[in-house]
């Protein structure tokens, strides 16, 4: 009983002390981890599960690195990011490990850098792709803002975002279903 009400009293001070932040884009992170589980279901590819989680994971660090204002060390945000990459994707990698060799024939004898077999993760290879879509978009979004003469439509940011990922996630989807 005392746990409960350690606990309630605890919430009412921390909501009544809570501050406003300007997070990076909790819709899109919220977005972000219901597709992610909603592809497990489905049982969509693993690599497209990669890109949706890989997504989620930066999405929440950007989030939390705008939320934290005072500022400990040099490239804080970006150190942020990258732990929340790590303590998203390690975790969730030994269930979603998928393996496979890729066969790189571009020039040279077999065995020189770029003709080799390689071993790729495909859950690593989209969780790579995921936090490139969500690092690059906010990029996106300001150059179509620009070119539009700074006319911005409601939800650009996260459509855009969204309609990245989405697209990313179906090609992937219909390249590795031949398999």
């Amino acid at each position: 009983m005392m746990k409960i009400k350690f606990f309630l009293i605890s919430l009412l001070v921390f909501s009544i002390l809570a501050f406003p932040v300007l997070a990076h884009c909790p819709l899109c992170t919220a977005g972000a981890a219901f597709v992610a589980g909603g592809a497990v279901v489905f049982g969509v590819h693993r690599m497209v599960i990669g890109v949706f989680i890989g997504a989620f994971a930066v999405s929440m660090g950007i989030w939390f690195g705008r939320a934290i204002k005072k500022k400990f060390m040099p490239f804080q945000k970006t150190a942020i990011v990258l732990v929340s990459y790590l303590l998203t994707i390690l975790p969730i990698w030994p269930f979603l490990k998928d393996s496979h060799p890729l066969l790189l024939n571009l020039i040279g004898d077999y065995g020189s850098l770029l003709n080799r077999t390689y071993m790729i993760d495909y859950f690593i290879a989209g969780s790579i792709i995921g936090s490139f879509i969500v690092i690059i978009a906010p990029f996106l979004s300001e150059k179509i803002t620009s070119i539009r003469n700074g006319k911005h439509t409601p939800f650009q940011g996260i459509v855009l975002t969204f309609l990245l990922l989405i697209t990313a996630g179906i090609l992937l989807q219909l390249m590795l279903h031949v398999e």
